[in-house]
């Protein structure tokens, strides 16, 4: 007789990647995918950067280099390259020696283990549990790894005002204005929300008068601007006010390195004594989760960083993807206001970065997936880089149909109830 199964209320979920699952059940010849984590060529395929091709080679056919395990808080090369990418060689925290990282599984296993640190460590006098604040557009994928890690109070929040089409500074303010003494505030990519420093220095200001930490989430550093140092400012002026903060990076975007899985976590702290505590309970934390990282990947990215001709090469990849994806923008407007399509569509060329928010309401997006085979997010957020000149005019002509064919009616789930 077989053994009653202890997994008897286990509730089914939905695929996590059930939209990517829907498209390739697909059998429309037309069919359109708009939401690749990573960034695509004309054909349709992975970008991967030309450096690191070479980079590759010259690394196999290193005969110094061995399979040995990496020590547990990474490739010590990689770590300090990675946090002078992001802060800055002249950076006041890295020449006092209170800045460092942790090598990552990826920029998700950077916030898994920040997370976990500070359900931990964070604020523990606190007599009430610590609000953690997550942008709606990250709310599904971030939410669920500070769950895990302990925290229950994780509220959203919006830098992006979907009726305006335009940031939402305001909003922003009011909600740091009346947050908790103390919360955690996860900035996911700072370089593509759109704020102006001006408007990052208010932020600023309101998290430090409030005491709010920073969590930084920054996954393709360069890919908004197309300059490595302009990208990063928010995270420097930071730095430069004097916040104890996290840092995530990722480089599956940037380097094109995707199934390596490279990542890094920046701990800033107020002096070196901290930052080596940190370290330690963070070295603890990584030897009960992956023990040691991978070493291909930061081996690649620490070679490129470290040698001045193949950074160069790396910086210019980054600049001719960043301007291909701004042209791709500015190309969606122009066919769009070509065929007449109701509304402003200033706002696709106003954003920056990988992702963009249309503007298109969930009703629009069913109808894109039910009628033209295109799938994207209920948002109506987009990777720019899933559109090329192979599907630009299929997609305008798409979004023209769906547009025109709500404008004026109240038809499936709006902004709010969606919220």
């Amino acid at each position: 007789m077989a053994a009653l199964s202890l997994f008897l209320d286990v509730p089914l979920t939905r695929e996590v990647n059930w939209l990517l699952d829907a498209y390739r059940e697909d059998p429309s010849p037309d069919k359109v995918y708009l939401d690749h984590r990573d960034c695509q060529t004309e054909m349709g395929k992975a970008w991967v950067c030309p450096t690191v091709r070479q980079t590759l080679l010259q690394i196999a056919n290193d005969p110094t280099l061995d399979h040995e395990y990496l020590p547990v808080l990474g490739f010590p090369e990689f770590t300090r390259a990675a946090t002078e990418l992001a802060l800055g060689r002249e950076s006041c925290a890295v020449i006092e020696n209170r800045a460092g990282g942790v090598h990552t599984v990826g920029g998700t296993g950077a916030v898994r283990i920040g997370a976990e640190f500070l359900w931990r460590w964070y604020n523990t006098s606190s007599p009430s549990p610590i609000a953690v604040y997550i942008a709606f557009p990250q709310w599904d994928s971030l939410r669920c790894i500070f769950q895990d890690a302990g925290f229950t109070e994780i509220r959203p929040y919006h830098y992006w005002d979907t009726v305006r089409l335009a940031v939402a500074i305001e909003e922003f303010l009011e909600v740091l204005e009346s947050a908790p003494d103390c919360s955690i505030v996860v900035l996911h990519a700072p370089e593509e929300t759109g704020l102006t420093p001006k408007q990052w220095e208010e932020v600023a200001r309101v998290m430090g008068r409030k005491r709010l930490f920073p969590f930084f989430d920054v996954p393709a550093q360069g890919l908004a601007s197309g300059d490595l140092d302009r990208d990063a400012w928010a995270l420097r002026h930071f730095v430069a006010q004097g916040f104890e903060l996290f840092c995530a990076q990722s480089f599956s975007k940037t380097f094109g390195l995707y199934d390596e899985r490279v990542g890094n976590l920046i701990v800033v702290a107020r002096d070196n004594e901290t930052l080596v505590g940190i370290r330690s309970q963070l070295q603890k934390q990584v030897m009960g989760t992956w023990a040691t990282p991978a070493s291909l990947g930061a081996r690649v990215i620490a070679t490129v960083l470290n040698n001045p001709a193949l950074l160069n090469k790396w910086k210019q990849s980054l600049r001719m993807l960043a301007e291909k994806i701004m042209l791709i923008r500015e190309k969606l407007k122009q066919k769009l206001r070509i065929l007449g399509t109701p509304g402003c569509w200033d706002h696709l060329t106003a954003q920056s970065g990988t992702r963009s928010f249309t503007g298109l309401l969930p009703s629009q997006v069913a109808f894109l997936e039910k009628h033209k085979h295109i799938y994207l997010l209920a948002s109506g957020q987009v990777s720019v880089c899933s559109i090329n000149s192979h599907n630009l005019d299929y997609v305008a002509q798409s979004m023209n149909e769906a547009v025109s064919s709500t404008a004026g009616r109240a038809q499936g789930l709006s902004w709010a109830e969606m919220e």
